[in-house]
């Protein structure tokens, strides 16, 4: 069996790099919008074709990680995801751009199932609490893409030769670290089983406010440089930092997510966070200037950074539902949303321009503070704080 450390860094890893393409896409696509000349219709059909392919990756996706086990199938999936990167920049077309971004969303969706599948196993192996520490490395890996991005856009480095770069050097040093011949666990599928998972009862609950935060996370992830440009001026280069300044919050916070929940509790972390975003969004939205608006991607970084974590942790201790079932549940909506959003932002931005259409991330942090009281662990499951803080 792996070291704790060794386990620790290959999962890490994984998120690294699936949050790192994504970063990357992410920075670029102002450019791809300005080779194509489209508009705010046609890129939210196309990222609603990288949803598509997404959600439906997540039974596939589940079923691979229960056959062949978690790392196994992270490790196939994370090849195809890198190589869906850099067929997105050799696609001359929209069509071909549509079906390139649909692998892309297929990786990305079916990576973050088995990821976290391989996470719940290293967390149980390592005994401690490193979920959003995992959470954290998808952000750090996701803001280096978009700072990987802001220097391609600077230095004029073509698309394709950007993507293919960043793809290669990402996958063989991640894929290398992962390499530890973990032995995930493996199952066979059961029998009348749905395809697709959907939460009831309080998971459904926590699967809404997960929903609510990874919506505004893919948002931003898409959005934030166009947003930065259209709205406030900025340059190009200057509009994938959005994205950088959003991640960078969201590694600090999940860096010290563990203490802040030992501290006050996942209710209250969960309502603060909520509060949180919606500053971010008001900071964002009302003076429509730079600066301003980094400062509220900031506040939605730290807002987001610990909902899915608290979500997954949540599901994994439900009383009524076995854990497996219950993240998968859950992540279908989670998941979901953060790659329902894009589209959503883009269709709306349609009839009253990208300015407003933020403010939808408003009313959804307002979901989040409602509902906060979902994410509270059932009394049996978890320890009261005086007495984990002392483990």
């Amino acid at each position: 069996m792996p070291s704790a450390s060794k386990t620790w860094i290959a999962v890490a890893a994984m998120f690294a790099l699936n949050g790192g393409l994504f970063g990357t896409w992410a920075s670029r696509i102002p450019t791809v919008v300005e080779r194509h000349a489209l508009d705010g219709g046609q890129l939210g059909l196309l990222l609603l074709t990288l949803a598509a392919g997404a959600i439906a990756s997540f039974p596939l996706a589940g079923r691979a990680s229960d056959t062949f086990g978690a790392a196994r199938a992270t490790l196939i999936i994370a090849l195809a995801y890198t190589i869906a990167l850099i067929l997105i920049a050799c696609a001359p077309n929209v069509w071909l751009i549509g079906a390139a971004l649909c692998l892309f969303g297929a990786g990305h969706g079916g990576m973050d199932v088995t990821m976290n599948s391989w996470a719940g196993e290293a967390e149980r192996h390592i005994a401690k609490p490193v979920m959003s520490t995992f959470h954290a490395m998808w952000s750090l890996g996701a803001g280096a893409g978009a700072m990987g991005g802001y220097l391609a856009t600077s230095f004029e480095l073509g698309l394709l030769a950007h993507f293919a770069l960043v793809g290669i050097v990402f996958w063989v040093l991640t894929t290398w670290l992962a390499a530890i011949g973990w032995p995930s666990d493996t199952r066979k599928p059961v029998k009348g089983a749905k395809r697709f998972p959907l939460p009831h009862g309080a998971l459904f609950w926590i699967g809404l406010v997960a929903m609510c935060a990874a919506l505004g996370e893919g948002a931003i992830a898409d959005w934030s440089a166009l947003f930065l440009v259209s709205v406030t001026s900025a340059t190009q280069a200057q509009g994938a930092l959005g994205y950088a300044v959003f991640s960078a919050a969201m590694v600090v916070m999940r860096l010290l997510g563990t203490s802040v929940i030992m501290r006050l509790g996942e209710v209250n972390v969960a309502r603060l966070a909520g509060c949180s975003a919606v500053a971010g969004v008001l900071l964002a939205v009302i003076p429509a200037s730079f600066v301003a608006t980094l400062a509220g991607f900031v506040l939605l970084g730290l807002g987001y950074a610990l909902i899915m974590p608290l979500a997954f942790s949540r599901a994994a201790n439900d009383p009524d539902t076995p854990p497996g079932v219950a993240i998968a549940s859950v992540a279908t909506l989670g998941y979901g949303g953060i790659l329902i959003g894009p589209p959503l932002i883009g269709f709306t931005a349609h009839f009253i321009t990208l300015h407003y259409a933020f403010a939808l991330l408003g009313v959804l942090a307002l979901v989040i503070v409602a509902k906060a009281s979902a994410l509270g662990r059932p009394e049996s499951h978890v320890a009261p704080a005086a007495e984990r803080s002392r483990q």
